[in-house]
This record gives structure tokens, C-alpha cells and sequence, in this order.
């Protein structure tokens, strides 16, 4: 029964395992690696006495627009925006709007890609003269929902599946089992990858326009919109991947072509150069991701794309291979060598460090602080991964115990028992003894059956005058009787059976050959090792991409930061003035320091507003760009951006900042230290 049940398992369990990162994988997407939207003229909420010219959106880094990615609806639900949105300068987009615009309250609603691939989407209001009823929604968006987001989101499983296991299960073949490459199942299981990863890339070529865009599905064949997204970095990576494709083709036709056919010697060269173009290869398709999502985008992306492609090859190496392994234990006939097993735990090895190296970087560009490990809940899953992958090493080396003692089924005997070996000698003997027996009677009836066929032959002399004739007519006769009841000859009967026979004994044959496979303990217990290996590798991804979905520390514990902040509000001393101050920390080099908000006279109406930037040694701070905003959230109000100018090193100045009516407003300021690194800090103070 294990014989048939097996095989079952393993399906059952790669199609789990393909399913679940799949599923997992298709949601992924840091949310600090999305654009966000920090301001708008007219801004959020506020009330402006005469229509304006144009609508401008501020973003926190710069974004891809296309025609209707802004849209300004009046209060029954029409258009009032013209064309295109254009940007304006740094990662700001206006759109322009109709003149003689009546009172009343305006919707403005977004949806934009932002640099890591991902669509982002919201709405506000804002109002003409007095705010008014509206038939407009201005609940939030879901940017790349729906059934197209739902087809998007599965094309993304398929092409990571298909990577990993065409990626994986070619380089076993090539590193640690070069004989697989005869083995009909391993064939399929990579032929099957490429299958994947070329319909996945496919699909998400034909779904991206629609997916970052309308979301319907009757613009997926939008010829039109095909064009656009082959213009966009996601599409030129999308095409980039399929050209790689047509490269991998010919390299898994070779590998399992004119490689197997080659003898061990001559197959030296050709490993080599399969080697290098793979290697080529496997890096092109892994780039293709890097370049146009996450590693492409935030912080510091000169190292983190190749992080990225290192990481993705380290997975596939591991998990296809893994995967690989599994199918040869099983499947493979003849069954994989065990040294074969030895590389492929050389290369898994490997793999895992180069995983872990990868993870911490990405992880300390997530984190940002050891105490985030502990206060966010990014760093708690991040512990949970942590154990998950000692506990994977713990099963790693049991499986590294088993190969140390594995041999191949042709050398198994050595490992039988004192016992068993000498009963199996004793039940030889035995059956030596019969066969002399056997072969002695057999002389005799030989002898026999040679006197026997003298006398028959001196017979047939005798008659063979005599009976000439009617032998022939006898002969005739059974010339057309040999034939079966149903009038087919025997012959083709004899035939049938032949080959009804032969295919019994290629199944007695393969089931004996299982039955010897089985009986070795050491390969027995390999395969459950192994398959426990692959259990706790689709835990450990569940996690990984769950990480991948949640708010990073470093985003966490500024917004907790904020939070604290705006507890405690700073009141205007007695001479009308506000005096904020507040440290940052940009996170990168020389990214420390304090920044400090005068505002003078801190009332309802114009303010003279002057802030000062200082190194932690009080000395004069010289960095490139610093915005400060205002925001009441109790009545819906801002953020109002202000954009001081640069007076001198550390000092900028702004003059005739409005402040519409008494609150505690919360005063941000944005420092950007490099052209990479700035941070936004935050207090609230009671102006008015």
C-alpha cells in the first residue's frame, strides 16, 4: 500500500506547496515601497473663495500617470478636469480645470502607479464659496481589485512557481544530478515551470493595463492600453523576461536533449557552458522582478537589486531544488545516486546562507531599529521567521545525517544484518542443491528422450513411401483448421498474450523494484526528512510573505512617534510667538539632527514663520531640502504644505503662512538629508 499512496503524497504535497506560494506571493508589496499622497492644492477639507485654475497632488516619491489618473468631479458627478495630468516638479502633478466653476463642493479622485509597480488610489474635497451636498463617494479607492486585481494577483503565483521550480530543478540536474537528465519525471517537472513562468508573463502582459487603470476586464485586450504599458519600466521588464524565456528554452532543450545523449566525458565541456549561459539566464529572469518592483524603489537601490536578485536565485536553487529532489526519491528510475544527494545538501546549504545574508539586509531596510523587533508587529513576524528557519536547519540536519549513511540499492546489502546475511546464504545454498538435483534429472530425461527420437526417426523411413500423400493432405487440412474460434490465426493470439505477458512482468519488475527501494531504511527515512523539510519551507514563506504585506518598523514607529508627539502640544509663549522643536533621524549617514519651527504671531490669519536645522553639536545643519505642513484634523483641514526659502546654511523662511482658524493644529516637517534619506517628524501646538 505505501507503494501506491506515496507517489500521491508527494503530488499532493508540490501542488500544496506551488498553491500556497502561489497564493501567498501574489499579495506582496511592502507598503513603504507605495507612493503616498503628502499634498494638495487646494488642499484637503479647505473652503477657497474663487475656483481654482488647476488641482496639484504632492507625492512622496514620483509616480506614472496616464489620462484620468486625476479626475475632479462637481457636485453632481461630472468631469471637470482637462486632459492629462503634468508634472510640475520634484514628484508634484497638477491637472487643469474648466473655467467658471460654480459653488458648491469638488471631488478630487487618484489613482496612479507608484515606482514599485503598485497601483495606489484615494479621493478628497474640496469646496467653492460653501461646502454643498454631493452625489460623490470619497471613500478611499482599492487600486488593482476586482476581478482583473484577483487574475493579476494569480498571474504573480504562477510566474514565481514557474521560476522556482524550472530555475531549481534545472540547476539539480546540472550541479547534483547530471543522469537526471534522462529521468522522464524530472523533464516534465522543468519543461512544466517553463510552461508556467511564460503563460504567467503572458497573462500579467495583457492584465497590467487594466490592472493599474479601469479594472475591467473588457480592457484586457485593449490594444491601446497594451501600447501604454509597454512604454512603462513594469512592461519593458515583462518583455525583457519573455526574450529570457526564448534563452531558457534552448537551454532545458540541450540539458535534456543533446546532453543526455552525450557520454560522461564528452559531457564535461558541454557542463560547463550550460553552467555559465544558465547561470546568465536564471540572473536575467531574477532581474526582471528586481527592476520593476520593490528593490527598485526606497532605500538605497543601487544594493538592494542585486540583494534582491541573489535572494530570488538562492530561493530557487533551494526550493526548486528541493522540489526536484523530491520527484527523483519518488519517481526517478533508477532511483538518484547517493551522491547526488550529497551535492544537492551542498548546494541547499548554501543556498540558505546566501538567504539569510540577503533577509538580514532587507530586513534592517525594513526595520530601521532593534527595538522594532519587539514594539512593531513587522519585527514579532520577523522572530516567528527567525524560529521557523532553525527549526527548518534542525530538519536539515537529520537530513544531512541520512545522507551521510545513504548508498546506492546496488551497494545496500552491505548494510543488512549478521543474521539476515547469513540466512540469505543459507536459503542460496539451498537453492544450489536443487538445482544440481534438477539438473541431474534433467540429463537423464535427455538420454531418454534421444533414444526416443531414433526410433521415430527409423520409423518415418519405413512409412515415409507409404504415407507420402497422405501426410500432405493431413497437412493441407490443418493449414486451414489453425485458426481460433473466433478466425483469428493463433499466431496472432500467441502475440497478444506475448505481449499481455511482457507488460506483467515490466509491472512485477517496476513493484520489485520499489519493494527494494523501500527496504532500505536509511533512503526511507531521506524521503520523510525531506518531505518534512518541504512542510516547514511553506510555513516559513507563509510568514515571509506575510512580512511582505505588513507595515514596516521603520514606517510603524514613526507613525507611533507622531502619535506621542501629538499629545503633547507646545503652547505660545506670552509674547504671541511658537517655538517647536524637534529631533529626526533620516537613517542614513550623518542623518541625525534637531529641527526647530518658529512661528510668529502664531494667530489666525498670516504668519512670518522662520526654521532652523542643527547637528546634534548645535552647530548649523547644511541639507538640501526642508517642507513643513499644517493640518487641523478635528475640522478635516489640511495638510497645508508650506515650502520655506533657503535664507543660509541651516536656516529657511517663509512669510504670510495662513492659518484659516484657531485649533491644535499639528505642525509636520519633511527633512531630506541626501537624495535618498529624509525623514518626517511632528508635534501639535494650539495656533490661534
Amino acid at each position: 500500500m505505501r507503494q501506491t499512496t506515496t507517489p500521491r503524497r508527494v503530488r499532493i504535497l508540490v501542488l500544496l506547496f506551488l498553491a500556497v506560494t502561489g497564493a501567498l506571493l501574489a499579495g506582496a508589496g511592502p507598503a513603504s515601497a507605495h507612493a503616498a499622497l503628502t499634498g494638495s492644492d487646494p488642499a484637503q477639507g479647505v473652503v477657497v473663495d474663487k475656483a481654482p485654475a488647476q488641482v496639484s497632488l504632492t507625492f512622496s516619491e514620483k509616480v506614472a500617470t496616464s489620462d484620468g489618473s486625476v479626475r475632479v468631479l462637481d457636485p453632481k458627478g461630472a468631469r471637470v478636469d482637462t486632459g492629462k495630468p503634468t508634472e510640475t516638479g520634484g514628484a508634484t502633478y497638477a491637472v487643469r480645470l474648466r473655467g467658471g466653476l460654480p459653488d458648491g463642493t469638488y471631488t478630487v479622485s487618484w489613482q496612479v502607479v507608484s515606482a514599485d509597480s503598485h497601483p495606489v488610489a484615494g479621493a478628497f474635497t474640496f469646496s467653492i464659496g460653501a461646502p454643498s451636498s454631493t452625489t460623490v463617494s470619497v471613500s478611499e479607492q482599492t487600486a488593482g481589485g476586482g476581478l482583473v486585481g484577483r487574475l493579476y494577483g494569480f498571474g504573480r503565483y504562477l510566474s514565481y512557481a514557474g521560476f522556482v521550480v524550472m530555475t531549481g530543478g534545472a540547476a539539480f540536474v546540472l550541479a547534483c544530478w547530471q543522469r537526471g537528465s534522462g529521468v522522464r519525471a524530472l523533464q516534465r517537472l522543468v519543461v512544466g515551470g517553463w510552461l508556467a513562468l511564460t503563460s504567467a508573463t503572458l497573462l500579467l502582459l495583457l492584465l497590467r493595463g487594466s490592472f493599474t487603470g479601469s479594472g475591467k476586464v473588457a480592457d484586457v485586450f485593449d490594444l491601446g492600453l497594451l501600447g501604454q504599458v509597454l512604454q512603462t519600466k513594469t512592461g519593458a521588464a515583462l518583455v525583457s523576461r519573455l526574450l529570457l524565456l526564448a534563452a531558457a528554452a534552448l537551454f532545458i532543450a540541450v540539458l535534456f536533449g543533446a546532453y543526455d545523449k552525450r557520454e560522461d566525458e564528452e559531457k564535461r565541456d558541454l557542463t560547463f557552458g550550460l553552467a555559465v549561459g544558465g547561470a546568465v539566464v536564471a540572473a536575467g529572469l531574477a532581474a526582471s522582478w528586481a527592476m520593476a518592483e520593490h528593490a527598485s524603489t526606497g532605500l538605497q537601490p543601487g544594493i538592494a537589486m542585486p540583494a534582491d536578485i541573489v535572494h530570488l536565485l538562492a530561493v530557487a536553487a533551494w526550493l526548486g531544488g528541493l522540489t526536484a529532489l523530491l520527484v527523483a526519491l519518488y519517481r526517478a528510475d533508477p532511483p538518484v545516486e547517493s551522491a547526488a544527494v550529497r551535492r544537492f545538501s551542498h548546494v541547499a546549504f548554501g543556498s540558505v546562507c546566501a538567504l539569510v545574508a540577503t533577509g538580514v539586509y532587507q530586513s534592517w531596510r525594513q526595520l530601521g531599529s532593534w527595538s522594532a523587533f519587539t514594539d512593531t508587529s513587522y519585527g514579532q513576524l520577523l522572530i516567528a521567521k527567525l524560529a521557523l528557519v532553525a527549526l527548518l536547519v534542525g530538519l536539515a540536519w537529520f537530513s544531512r545525517r541520512w545522507t551521510a549513511q545513504l548508498t546506492d540499492p546496488a551497494t545496500a546489502t552491505v548494510r543488512r544484518r549478521p543474521k539476515e546475511a547469513a540466512t540469505t546464504g543459507a536459503a542460496k545454498a539451498a537453492k544450489g542443491v536443487k538445482a544440481a538435483k534438477g539438473a541431474k534429472a534433467a540429463q537423464s530425461a535427455t538420454d531418454a528422450k534421444d533414444a526416443k527420437s531414433e526410433k521415430d526417426s527409423k520409423s518415418e523411413k519405413d512409412s515415409k513411401s507409404g504415407n507420402g500423400a497422405k501426410s500432405e493432405k493431413g497437412a493441407k487440412s490443418g493449414k486451414g483448421g489453425n485458426r481460433e474460434k473466433g478466425g483469428k490465426p493463433a499466431a496472432a493470439g500467441d502475440g497478444g498474450r506475448a505481449a499481455q505477458l511482457a507488460r506483467q512482468r515490466a509491472a512485477m519488475a517496476a513493484a520489485r523494484q520499489k519493494r527494494q527501494r523501500d527496504a532500505d531504511p536509511v533512503r526511507f527515512g531521506l524521503r520523510r526528512s525531506v518531505l518534512a523539510e518541504a512542510g516547514v519551507a511553506v510555513v516559513l514563506l507563509a510568514v515571509t510573505t506575510a512580512l511582505t504585506q505588513t507595515e514596516p518598523g521603520r514606517t510603524e514607529q514613526e507613525a507611533a512617534a507622531a502619535t506621542a508627539a501629538a499629545s503633547s502640544s507646545s503652547a505660545a509663549d506670552t509674547s504671541g510667538a511658537l517655538t517647536l522643536t524637534m529631533p529626526f533621524d533620516t537613517g542614513g549617514t550623518d542623518g541625525k539632527g534637531v529641527v526647530s519651527v518658529d512661528l510668529d504671531p502664531a494667530r489666525v490669519g498670516g504668519n512670518e514663520m522662520h526654521v532652523y536645522v542643527q547637528r546634534p553639536n548645535g552647530r548649523a545643519f547644511d541639507i538640501p531640502e526642508v517642507k513643513v505642513s499644517f493640518t487641523l484634523t478635528a475640522k478635516d483641514i489640511g495638510p497645508l504644505p508650506v515650502v520655506p526659502d533657503h535664507v543660509t546654511t541651516g536656516h529657511w523662511s517663509a512669510s504670510g503662512v495662513q492659518i484659516p482658524m484657531a485649533g491644535d493644529w499639528k505642525v509636520a516637517v519633511t527633512v531630506r538629508t541626501s537624495d535618498i534619506d529624509q525623514a518626517t517628524v511632528s508635534k501639535n501646538a494650539q495656533i490661534g
